[in-house]
Formats: C-alpha cells, sequence, structure tokens
C-alpha cells in the first residue's frame, strides 16, 4: 500500500459545468444518501469502478459511515461498511497516511491513498471487504477536515476491470479538489444540523465505552428526537427490530426511557463523573 499528496495531474478530463451544479446541488444532509452513488457516476464515466464509500473519522472514536453506493454488485455494502468502521478501520492503509506528517511545502491538504486485497494481511478484513464482493484495489481521496477530523473517498475497483492504470489514477486526480470540496460542504450541513445530537451521543458513548456502533447510530438517531418508524428507516431494519434495538441499548445504559436517556446525556460532566 502506499500514499501520496494529490499531483499536478496529466489527465485532460475536465468537469462540464452541469456535473459541476449538478453535484453542488446535492450540498446538504438530506442529499447525504445519495452523495456516493452521484461520485460513483462521475468517476465511472472515465474510469471503471465497482463501489464508493464517504467516511468521517475523528479521533478515539469509530468512523461514521456519511454515504455508500454501487453498481447492483453486492445489497450487503451496507453490512460492509458496518464492518469496517466496527472492526477493521483500525487495519486501514488510510490510518499511515492520516497518521503521515506532510512537509508544509505539499500545499494542497488531499492525499491519495493505493490499497490492493493483497496488501491485506488480516485475513477477515481482506475476505469480507475486498474478496467476497470481488474488489482488486481501492483508490481513497483523504482531507483533513478541521483540528481532529478527516474525510475520505474510497473508489473501489471490481476484479474484472484489473487494477487502476497510471492514467485512470490521473483522472481521479484531476476530479479530487472539486470531489472534496463537496463532501467538506455537505460534511459541514450534515454537521450544522446534527451537532447536538452527535455531542449528546459522544457524552454518552463516554460514560459507557462499551457501545458499539450500531448502538452509537442509534443513540445518535434518539437523541434527535427520531421516531420508532424513522429509526428503522434510517438504520434499514424492520420496526420490531428496532424496538428490540432501544430496549437492548436501555440495558446497556442501565435506564429504562427516553427521558432518562435525555437526563444522562444532558447531566453535568462533574456529575457524570462521580459515576
Amino acid at each position: 500500500m502506499e500514499y501520496w499528496p494529490l499531483r499536478a495531474s496529466a489527465s485532460d478530463y475536465r468537469l462540464s459545468v452541469e456535473q459541476t451544479a449538478s453535484l453542488l446541488s446535492r450540498v446538504g444532509e438530506r442529499h447525504g444518501k445519495m452523495l456516493a452513488a452521484d461520485l460513483l457516476k462521475l468517476v465511472s464515466a472515465q474510469v471503471p469502478l465497482a463501489q464508493c464509500t464517504i467516511f468521517a473519522y475523528s479521533a478515539n472514536r469509530n468512523p461514521q459511515i456519511i454515504s455508500f453506493a454501487d453498481f447492483a454488485r453486492m445489497i450487503e455494502l451496507p453490512k460492509i461498511s458496518s464492518n469496517y468502521a466496527d472492526r477493521f478501520y483500525s487495519l486501514d492503509g488510510n490510518q499511515q497516511a492520516m497518521a503521515a506528517r506532510l512537509p508544509a511545502s505539499t500545499g494542497e491538504r488531499i492525499l491519495v491513498q493505493r490499497q490492493f486485497a493483497e496488501d491485506i494481511a488480516h485475513r477477515d478484513y481482506r475476505r469480507i471487504c475486498y474478496e467476497l464482493p470481488q474488489i482488486s484495489e481501492r483508490v481513497a481521496l483523504l482531507t483533513h477536515c478541521d483540528a481532529d477530523r478527516w474525510l475520505s473517498v474510497n473508489f473501489y475497483r471490481g476484479r474484472e476491470h484489473g487494477h487502476f492504470s497510471r492514467s485512470e489514477i490521473d483522472c481521479i486526480e484531476t476530479a479530487a479538489p472539486l470531489i472534496m470540496q463537496i463532501v467538506r460542504l455537505h460534511y459541514r450541513a450534515y454537521l450544522e444540523a446534527n451537532e447536538m445530537p452527535a455531542l449528546l451521543s459522544h457524552r454518552v458513548s463516554q460514560l459507557c465505552p462499551q457501545l458499539t456502533r450500531r448502538d452509537q447510530e442509534l443513540l445518535q438517531l434518539m437523541l434527535a428526537g427520531c421516531e420508532i418508524d424513522a429509526i428503522g428507516v434510517e438504520m434499514g431494519i424492520q420496526l420490531s427490530s428496532a424496538a428490540t434495538y432501544i430496549k437492548r441499548l436501555y440495558r446497556k445504559l442501565g435506564i429504562s426511557s427516553q427521558r432518562e436517556l435525555l437526563a444522562l446525556a444532558t447531566q453535568p460532566r462533574w456529575s457524570a463523573n462521580l459515576h
């Protein structure tokens, strides 16, 4: 696996005004689920791809799944993304790239990271995220969006298309500044809409470190005031399963109601430290 600062591209690939306007129109929380699909469609017009995922990384937390899409390759992509966020992200080559200390002279705040399936020593990570969906490699775009957060846009290559050529990577790098700016704008809109639920969710997670990424997702939806049917839709589960998840979360937190959850999330920090 390897990584490098975004290079000056030799590609003559250009985005049309219509393509750029379409991407800009997607900025905003409600379009988040379509963002990866739009980027996959955009880049695949020049470079054959199988999947696209977008993650946000914060210090000492599992990554957030911002958006994902594929070309009808596997209906299991949500599960694969969850497995990555819960179990495998610390093994990813993206972590090495984000930890690197690049010279100040590199200027552009975008990194490119390339990872082949055979680079991955961990058997389950390689099998679940690359071998089962028949992925040969991935090229990731990474940007440091604030003090402790990174965003990554990951483009996955199907085995049937072989490995990326240099000219294909040039195409991706040519589009990278616009792609990452769109993702930054979307993520800021997402944070504005979710800042308080995210903050409260983080506080509760600190009190209960054994919560899984799925628990944290449910917690944030509940703290955002979502009803059980909306929770089911957002998490992609049945209504009955959503009710079971909520009861299980309450047990983990030692509470029994939404009111007690809000009290736990908003208690003063000094009070929380007494428990």
